[in-house]
């Protein structure tokens, strides 16, 4: 969830792309802990990356 108090200026769509990509990261950063493949969509298929394959970043 979004709690700093500079969004509160940011238009809708900015904020759910912020939101979204914070998402995404606790995700990454969750499977590369925990060791287990993450499921993605590349060129029209699924596609398993390995943990240790896996960049997290730091925004």
């Amino acid at each position: 969830m979004i709690k700093t108090a500079d969004n509160r200026n940011l238009a809708i769509h900015k904020k759910a792309e912020k939101a979204l990509r914070e998402a995404v990261g606790k995700v990454v950063a969750q499977h590369k802990k925990s060791g287990i493949p993450l499921a993605i969509w590349k060129d029209g298929k699924v596609v398993k990356i390995q943990a240790k394959h896996l960049r997290t970043t730091s925004r």
